[in-house]
């Protein structure tokens, strides 16, 4: 198979760092779901979080940089974090578009450890003008509760409908809510705009709303990686990604304008290569503690074949 960079270089791209405008920040791998296609292989009984002092750093770094525009926070399910409350309101009140990433049943579910509610974060969310982006596998009933587990499409559906309820995806308020679909098995996403509308046209008979659907590839990484090869298929998908290539998609690659930090605040191009470990180096591994923009802005980013999914078709967004 060849390179990411083969093909690039085929194709005419020099793929380096354009900005940093945004701080992907990974703050625990605890989860109340245990999706299979979770590249992170987050899972309720996953420990690793974020302690205080990275966290109060990450903030440090955003207050200082006026260029970081925006921060996204994810997991596992970042809400599961004791601290993450604080951290939503302190980006908040740094003045930065603050993006969490939430499977949507944790409002409902709470923390499976504890058993702590976690129903307030709707109005929470609305509080602090949080753009939700928000993971559903599929608008059929049967095709969602077999990806996540029984009953997980009526929960995320109530879930939607209590953040439509503080005004989410109504007009003039500001509030965003995203919807995210992952396509189920080494399939890839196709028509994302057609596919948006069958979305709207599904929850609408619901009663319920939301701005704008992102359509994310499966990547051949942690679980759906290693389910892939064990059936033998990862070569074939790998395959399919590389004639699906698209050179508009990949110049607009999220790993051009954002850094990823994980729990331990160390730094990735992006949250797919947090996952292999591959963190930013050069004459020494670069973190959250020793972070300088001009820095990462001159650094070489660090591609591998699961960049294809980024790359196929129309992108995954």
């Amino acid at each position: 198979m060849p390179a990411f960079e083969s093909v690039t270089k085929d194709h005419g791209l020099a793929l380096e760092p354009l900005s940093i405008e945004a701080l992907w920040v990974n703050i625990t791998r605890r989860c109340n779901q245990a999706c299979r296609h979770c590249h992170l292989e987050a899972s309720p009984e996953r420990t690793e979080q974020m302690n205080l002092t990275v966290m109060e750093r990450c903030l440090e770094v955003l207050s200082r940089y006026d260029s970081i525009t925006s921060v996204d926070i994810t997991g596992g399910a970042p809400e599961l974090h004791p601290h993450f409350d604080y951290f939503v309101a302190e980006a908040n009140r740094a003045g930065k578009r603050v993006k969490v990433r939430t499977n949507l049943t944790v409002a409902l579910d709470g923390d499976p450890s504890t058993g702590e509610g976690k129903g307030y974060l709707p109005r929470f969310f609305a509080e602090h003008g949080v753009e939700v982006i928000a993971s559903l596998p599929h608008y059929d009933e049967a095709i969602t509760d077999e990806v996540r587990g029984r009953g997980v499409f009526r929960k995320s559906l109530e879930v939607i409908r209590r953040l439509n309820e503080e005004g989410y995806a109504s007009e003039g308020t500001g509030l965003v809510l995203n919807l995210v679909h992952n396509v189920s098995g080494p399939l890839l996403l196709t028509e994302r705009d057609k596919l948006e509308a069958e979305f709207k046209a599904a929850l609408s008979k619901h009663g319920l709303r939301f701005n704008r659907l992102y359509t994310v590839t499966n990547m051949p990484i942690g679980r759906f990686g290693s389910a892939l090869e064990r059936s033998g298929g990862y070569r074939d998908y790998v395959t399919k990604l590389i004639k699906a290539f698209s050179p508009g998609a990949a110049q607009e690659l999220v790993c051009r304008t954002l850094v990823s930090v994980d729990y331990e605040g160390r730094l990735y191009d992006c949250d797919f290569n947090q996952v292999l470990g591959w963190q930013i180096k050069d004459t020494e591994p670069v973190s959250i503690f020793n972070f300088d923009l001009e820095r990462l802005l001159s650094r070489h980013i660090r591609f591998g074949a699961h960049c294809f999914g980024c790359t196929a078709g129309g992108g995954s967004s």
